[in-house]
């Protein structure tokens, strides 16, 4: 039988008056449904592992929160997770923003995740991530001028991959001012001409 954190408790007990029953029967639910659970504090926040994180809670000033690990991988046939799954919804963790015991899914539900996503960490199921969508290259007009009007810089700067090419249109749109903005530009189109990135100066030897 796992023993409780008592820094949970002292979380609990100095949360909002309205949160303390909510924190409570969350923390009993999963307690029942795992009895191997372990608790501890992460970030500020009570978290509940089994194998890897599973749950965990926050409370704030008007409601409070929760939220599964491996949520979009939860069967909810009832929907009780809705879109949250996905996005988290308008507030933290997946089940929105609790003021009240009723807000929760029926301890039913509750109980059926809890052990879903046990049998997830025993069995080692990771929630794949997508990868992040790459950042668009927007060309400042001065450098595509600069570069179209030199045939060695412009063939070498093709050279280059998305995120170096990007590097240097950051660098030159970033200018506060015309001034420094051309300075860049000069020193830009010599750089990429002899084939240099723009950070080329940290690159190991």
């Amino acid at each position: 039988m796992a023993t409780k954190d008592k820094r949970i408790d002292t979380y609990i007990a100095k949360s909002p008056l309205f949160a303390q029953p909510i924190l409570t029967h969350m923390r009993n639910l999963i307690h029942k449904a795992c009895p191997e659970v372990t608790e501890t504090i992460k970030w500020g926040m009570p978290f509940f592992d089994y194998k890897g994180p599973m749950f965990n809670f926050a409370a704030f000033k008007a409601h409070c929160v929760g939220g599964f690990w491996k949520a979009k991988l939860l069967q909810d046939e009832h929907n009780y997770l809705g879109e949250r799954k996905n996005s988290g919804g308008d507030a933290m963790g997946h089940l929105g923003r609790m003021t009240a015991i009723t807000d929760l899914p029926p301890d039913k539900a509750m109980l059926d995740f809890i052990k879903q996503h046990m049998k997830l960490n025993e069995a080692g199921v990771k929630v794949e991530k997508k990868p992040p969508t790459p950042k668009k290259l927007v060309m400042p007009q001065v450098l595509s001028d600069a570069l179209n009007k030199n045939k060695k810089a412009l063939a070498e700067f093709q050279k280059f991959s998305a995120s170096q090419q990007r590097e240097y249109a950051d660098w030159i749109a970033e200018a506060k001012t015309d001034a420094t903005k051309l300075k860049r530009l000069a020193t830009a189109i010599e750089w990429v001409s002899e084939g240099k990135i723009r950070n080329w100066k940290y690159l190991k030897k």
